[in-house]
């Protein structure tokens, strides 16, 4: 599906929403909006009856009036900056006990975000990340699959059995269902990775171009980590933010 779509509800296992940890989110803010024209709202700062909402101090991006992610400031140095894929789920307490079940772990219980979701952080049998998304009032994206939103996300896994088996079984109608749009690959971590590359989730931002973008990425403090390259869902290349956030740029 491409260009805008409204923000529908998602079925379980669709991957729904992004947001990046980041040491400074005014940075972020201006290198994303830079690069693909984001503008920004501030989320609601109110605690909750349990504290503090995880998305205080949070911004909401929109392209074109739509949202497309939320850059979060990182409240502890030792986590990485990263993005991180939120997959849409009704119920985040029971897809937590799901995960579990499955041997993956849960990082952070279900909470929610102010109004607008409840969310979870969970990692797989080899520790890649991602996250659970129950919406409220914020279903996830209302752009994607167009130029400067989500077109794809990538797990990169060792063992490819046990990841198939893992996310088959927690989202199979997602992934294989009749009707169904993929927003989600994988693949073998290789001897031609670096050996300390753990398994992980790169998120995938449509461009028309990925050559022409590169020197943008450049010049607002990012760094170019691998050339463009042809993958079988596009052209594809990987880069990191002004902050150290690694993403990709997905050419369809």
């Amino acid at each position: 599906m491409a260009g805008s779509e409204g923000s529908a509800a998602f079925a379980e296992g669709v991957p729904c929403w992004i947001d990046a940890q980041l040491p400074d989110v005014e940075a972020g803010k201006r290198f994303y909006g830079e690069l693909f024209g984001w503008t920004f709202e501030p989320f609601d700062k109110t605690a909750e009856p349990t504290g503090p909402s995880p998305y205080a101090g949070s911004v909401r991006a929109h392209l074109d009036g739509e949202p497309v992610a939320a850059l979060v400031p990182k409240r502890d140095g030792r986590m990485p900056t990263v993005w991180t894929v939120y997959f849409a789920t009704p119920d985040a307490d029971d897809l937590a006990g799901r995960i579990r079940e499955a041997g993956g772990q849960v990082i952070t219980t279900p909470v929610p975000v102010g109004p607008y979701a409840t969310m979870a952080l969970a990692a797989d049998p080899e520790n890649a990340v991602f996250g659970l998304w129950e919406s409220g009032t914020l279903p996830g994206f209302g752009r994607r699959h167009g130029p400067g939103s989500f077109s794809w996300v990538e797990l990169y896994a060792r063992d490819t059995a046990v990841a198939d088996s893992f996310y088959a079984g927690l989202f199979h109608d997602a992934l294989f269902g009749p009707g169904t749009t993929r927003d989600f690959g994988r693949v073998l971590v290789t001897e031609a990775f670096p050996a300390e590359m753990p398994p992980h989730f790169l998120v995938h931002f449509g461009v028309d171009d990925c050559e022409a973008l590169l020197g943008t990425v450049v010049r607002l403090g990012g760094r170019v980590q691998a050339p463009p390259f042809d993958a079988s869902y596009g052209r594809v290349a990987v880069v990191t933010d002004n902050q150290g956030a690694s993403f990709a740029l997905l050419q369809t």
